[in-house]
């Protein structure tokens, strides 16, 4: 399976110019994996979040990690953004691990994640790597 290149964007809009959504590098084979801190925008989601998903569902289903810090926020826009993504291909999602110590998106993820395609699963940031191997099936207890 080959690895979708992505490069990280800077906020559009602004002079800050601070990277809000990055890929990252170190991922099992067959998974993807992203990085947000800071306020994510709907700009951020069309320039790498969806061309990475885009190409890893041309591969098979997607298998995400998607890692927030605990100051993430996002626009309404990204918001909005991340409902079309998820249900533009609802067969396409296998699993969605998602690595953040933010206790409103584990409250989210809990009273929304039946609405979400495939399996999705809450981490807390120190558990990275439990994430990871979720992801591609070592730990399915």
């Amino acid at each position: 399976m080959r690895k979708a290149v992505v490069r990280p964007t800077t906020m559009a809009g602004t002079t800050r110019g601070a990277i809000v959504i990055k890929v990252v590098e170190d991922m099992p084979l067959g998974t993807i994996g992203l990085e947000a801190s800071g306020k994510v925008t709907d700009d951020d989601y069309r320039d790498v979040l969806v061309p990475a998903v885009e190409a890893a569902l041309e591969h098979g289903k997607v298998r995400l990690l998607y890692v927030l810090d605990e100051k993430s926020s996002y626009s309404p826009g990204a918001m909005w953004a991340d409902s079309k993504l998820w249900f533009k291909d609802l067969k396409g999602w296998e699993r969605v691990a998602i690595v953040s110590d933010a206790d409103w998106l584990e409250h989210a993820v809990k009273a929304f994640g039946w609405m979400m395609p495939g399996e999705v699963r809450v981490f807390e940031s120190d558990d990275v790597r439990d994430a990871k191997a979720w992801l591609v099936g070592i730990d399915d207890d």
